[in-house]
């Protein structure tokens, strides 16, 4: 079994970059990160191992930053994304330098929860399957919400354009 010094130097960054790309902010990222895993020493026993570790962390620190943003009734701007990718499709036809912008304002105008599910399809590694045991649904639901939110992403650039 695996100290959790080794869970932490292993997981931390994931956690605080999905919670920096929720938040925006480098404090809360790093608050959340350290409530994610004080959680996980806590509750070590509730993991069931039907799901990747960065997953169940990953599941928690969500839980954690919406307790955080409802306990101080703030409303954080989502990230100005960093580098999209994969989704070669979406960032062909979206991501010339000069559009960057506009792909980011309208991401942020994506209601949740695909606004969630289109940055953690861009910004990580998550499968769909992963990211849809994150929402607690399964992998059909993140590919179309995926799907909806690339669509939508796909008309907004259009109508931008004309």
């Amino acid at each position: 079994m695996k100290k959790i010094e080794d869970v932490y130097k292993e997981y931390a960054n994931i956690i605080y970059k999905y919670v920096y790309s929720l938040s925006n902010n480098k404090d809360i990222a790093e608050e959340i990160t350290q409530e994610t895993f004080l959680i996980a020493v806590e509750n070590i026993k509730k993991f069931r191992g039907e799901c990747k570790v960065s997953v169940w962390l990953c599941q928690i620190a969500k839980h954690a930053f919406f307790k955080y943003i409802k306990k101080r009734k703030l409303e954080i701007p989502i990230e100005e994304a960093k580098e999209l990718i994969d989704e070669k499709v979406l960032i062909d036809e979206i991501c010339k330098k000069d559009e960057t912008d506009r792909l980011l304002k309208n991401i942020k105008r994506l209601k949740e929860p695909m606004q969630s599910v289109v940055k953690l399809r861009l910004e990580t590694d998550f499968t769909y399957k992963e990211i849809g045991r994150i929402f607690g649904k399964n992998e059909n639901w993140a590919k179309v919400v995926f799907f909806r939110g690339k669509e939508k992403l796909k008309e907004e650039n259009k109508n931008e354009q004309m």
